[in-house]
């Protein structure tokens, strides 16, 4: 298995907080998050590929990202919150790191995230319900993370303590 560590679970759950903060305390490793990776690529924000091309298009686009950089080791990678809905996307990831679900309730997600715009599946209908919906959608698959830690009422620095502890860096 490759020197990888993964982060998944849903928008809100600090998978980018987490990471940033991982990589100071492990400055050989690089930080990546894939939203952000495919904006770049794409030249336009996410909520832009999923007006203009659909989400198809878009989730074909995570799923490149993904073979893309499992290529690589010593990385922290934030994944988008839909990445591990896909199976051959959970298996290479799984494969080629630790993967890590932060977990997070309906309730803590919406007030985390309840003033931001840009996110695509929230657009129609945001609020609590929607969250929940989503969340118990893609909850089975999250649970297949080789490690679960719940972020709820808990400080980044006390949830990356964590995940150094679990993964013998400390």
């Amino acid at each position: 298995m490759k020197n990888n560590i993964i982060l998944t679970g849903m928008m809100g759950a600090g998978k980018t907080v987490i990471g940033k903060l991982l990589k100071e305390n492990i400055p050989d490793f690089n930080f990546i998050d894939t939203d952000e990776l495919i904006e770049t690529n794409c030249q336009m924000s996410i909520s832009e590929i999923f007006k203009q091309k659909g989400e198809k298009y878009f989730r074909q686009l995570e799923q490149d990202v993904i073979s893309e950089i499992c290529e690589k080791d010593k990385q922290i990678i934030s994944l988008g919150g839909g990445v591990f809905e896909n199976e051959n996307n959970r298996k290479v990831l799984n494969e080629n790191g630790m993967t890590i679900y932060l977990k997070a309730t309906p309730e803590t997600i919406y007030e985390r995230i309840k003033h931001e715009t840009q996110r695509p599946l929230l657009q129609d209908g945001f609020g609590k319900q929607r969250i929940e919906e989503i969340l118990k959608k893609r909850e089975e698959n999250y649970s297949k993370a080789l490690l679960t830690i719940d972020t709820n009422g808990r400080t980044p620095y006390n949830i990356v303590k964590e995940i150094l502890e679990k993964i013998n860096y400390v």
